[in-house]
């Protein structure tokens, strides 16, 4: 897949991840393509770190994976018992206190957190493999674009484990939870075709469209006015875990907000 952000120096570029910006958009690309762009605790705390540093301008992040694979998943250097060098292993998590561990288990989860902020949208470039890790990166995004050769697939089961990086509840969102359950449980794939009809991905393209397809998509958002995308996806985050009266007046609100502001009497 082209990096259509090689061009652009890049505000963060290690551990696998690059970070540029150009104008209102950001793309966050997983650059390891040797190793599939498996993913380490470096990884999610650069991933983490791009969050952070995002320039106040951005409107739009876009997550691709360089490559054959959007991202094969945990480094399965970690499953062995000397682990990643620098980096504890799983046996030195395992042994670690109560508080230790879930704090530990926190960081890793910070790098997947914060895609779904209410002043940006999310869009992942998903091709090849997104399993496991992977397909909780870009699960953590608000919209998922695919090329025809996608190949999900929540492997943690199979391996002892269960999916950790904050990827169980946008999936039960997203496809309902018997077959979230099936698909975590059995590790299968889900394919481009699925992924559409599941609601799991909103696009599937062939996969030397899917650049393409991606610009279309982010253009399109920044051609709104900001503060308005802003509110409407709170509104949309929001609505799940409100009644259908708190969400009419949320919508009431939110829609005061507006016409105050578009009015030059906004706060």
């Amino acid at each position: 897949m082209a990096s259509p952000d090689q061009d652009l120096a890049p505000l963060l570029d290690k551990n696998g991840v690059r970070l540029t910006v150009d104008g209102a958009i950001a793309t966050v690309t997983l650059n390891n393509p040797a190793k599939r762009n498996a993913q380490s605790p470096a990884m999610w705390r650069t991933l983490a770190e791009a969050g952070r540093v995002l320039p106040g301008n951005v409107r739009v992040v876009v997550l691709r994976g360089e490559g054959k694979s959007f991202s094969a998943g945990l480094d399965r250097q970690m499953f062995t018992p000397e682990g990643i060098e620098g980096e504890p292993s799983f046996i030195d998590l395992a042994r670690s206190s109560d508080g230790e561990l879930d704090a530990a288990i926190a960081e890793f989860q910070d790098g997947f957190t914060w895609w779904r902020r209410n002043d940006l949208v999310s869009i992942a470039a998903v091709q090849g493999h997104a399993i496991g890790a992977g397909f909780q990166l870009a699960l953590a995004c608000d919209v998922r674009v695919v090329a025809d050769d996608v190949q999900f697939a929540m492997r943690e089961t199979s391996l002892g484990l269960v999916p950790d990086l904050t990827g169980t509840h946008p999936l039960v969102g997203l496809v309902g939870y018997g077959r979230a359950l099936e698909i975590c449980v059995t590790g299968r794939s889900v394919l481009a075709e699925e992924a559409v009809s599941s609601g799991l991905a909103n696009l599937a393209v062939p996969a030397d469209q899917l650049d393409d397809a991606v610009r279309d998509l982010a253009g399109a958002i920044v051609a709104a006015p900001r503060d308005a995308v802003i509110e409407t996806k709170a509104l949309i985050r929001g609505a799940v875990d409100r009644t259908y009266d708190e969400q009419r007046g949320a919508e009431r609100a939110a829609q005061a907000r507006r016409l105050r502001d578009l009015a030059g009497l906004g706060e």
